[in-house]
């Protein structure tokens, strides 16, 4: 990897099942678990769950650029989620689960709302695109059994993406024919 090393924050609904497809990927130096978009400092899981803090489950990736860009962090975000469901994704329902893109600067801006354009126009979805572009907010780290779950908990995982979001990634993203 070279020495260069930026972030991207994406929700997506539960943040367990979005580490492990940017995790396993090339250029990726770390995927943290947390929550972003509220007004509580330091919230816990139990508090985000309650929906009474505004934050939205999310990860931090720490990425070198130079051999994954941000261009295509993005598309992996776009193919784990249903980018036309704003109130959560998946079995996962609530504000605290709704997809969002928080970006950092004008470039990341610019990439996202390019990308979300390009979904859009695609006509791949019958719905509208949902998906909110929103300016990084702090990021809290959650709890360390949140972390790396997918490692951690494999059946629990397993139980986890049978809610809906493998199925939903095989017919819509995996598929070039699906509509």
């Amino acid at each position: 990897m070279s020495k260069k090393r930026e972030t991207a924050i994406f929700a997506g609904g539960c943040f367990w099942c979005m580490v492990k497809p940017f995790d396993t990927q090339p250029g990726i130096e770390k995927v943290v678990s947390g929550y972003t978009g509220g007004h509580v400092a330091n919230p816990t899981y139990e508090q985000v769950s309650s929906h009474t803090t505004g934050h939205t489950e999310a990860v931090k990736i720490t990425f070198d650029p130079e051999i994954m860009p941000y261009e295509k962090l993005v598309q992996i975000y776009w193919q784990q989620t249903d980018p036309t469901d704003a109130m959560g994704q998946f079995q996962d329902r609530g504000d605290n689960y709704r997809p969002v893109i928080f970006v950092k600067d004008e470039a990341q801006r610019k990439i996202a709302e390019q990308s979300r354009q390009k979904l859009i126009d695609s006509g791949k979805f019958d719905a509208p695109i949902v998906t909110q572009i929103e300016d990084a907010k702090p990021f809290y780290e959650a709890e360390e059994e949140h972390q790396d779950f997918y490692r951690k908990q494999p059946a629990r995982m397993a139980m986890q993406e049978a809610g809906g979001r493998e199925k939903f990634v095989n017919e819509h993203w995996q598929n070039p024919k699906a509509k």
